[in-house]
């Protein structure tokens, strides 16, 4: 029997199968140990690192790239992969402006990212943290230099706050062209 695998990118690797049943068996015999191999394919978080990321601190690209290729892993390359780098990154990060930060406590950022897999999908804040404090938001607001925001509520701090953080990324990426 092999000990356990070796899951480098890329590589093949020889894992141990368990006995199982024999389909359409009625005693339940099992066919003898064998080996399966299985091809581990390269995942290509690094290369699909979106633009607002290659703006910010390395352990959010860390965090995407690690989440990223664990998803693709998974479910295989597409949306599902990137809604799950994200949501991982919304954890520990949020999106300021064209880029992302570390956020002052962990946590999900919002209704969506706090009610887990295989929930029917809700609006998102945009990488905004709206279950952040409103004095948080306004800072941040004030960063950014929204007007109006001294008589703006809880919400609509969030929904500036995505707005502007929108228009930046937008302005970055149209710069980089």
């Amino acid at each position: 029997m092999l000990s356990s695998p070796v899951t480098a990118v890329g590589r093949v690797v020889e894992t141990p199968r368990l006995p199982v049943p024999k389909i359409g068996n009625p005693d339940g015999r099992r066919h003898e140990e064998q080996l399966i191999t299985k091809q581990v394919r390269s995942v290509p978080g690094r290369q699909e690192l979106p633009s607002t990321l290659q703006r910010s601190p390395e352990k959010a690209q860390r965090t995407w790239i690690e989440a990223h290729d664990s998803a693709v892993e998974t479910y295989g390359e597409g949306r599902r992969a990137h809604q799950t780098a994200f949501a991982a990154l919304k954890h520990t990060f949020e999106k300021v402006g064209d880029h992302w930060e570390p956020k002052s406590r962990k946590g999900p950022s919002d209704k969506q990212a706090s009610r887990g897999a295989g929930q029917r999908a809700t609006k998102t804040a945009g990488g905004v943290d709206a279950n952040a404090s409103k004095e948080h938001l306004y800072e941040r607001a004030r960063q950014l230099d929204i007007p109006g925001r001294s008589s703006m509520s809880k919400k609509d701090l969030v929904d500036a706050l995505q707005k502007a953080s929108g228009r930046q990324s937008a302005k970055a990426r149209k710069s980089r062209s």
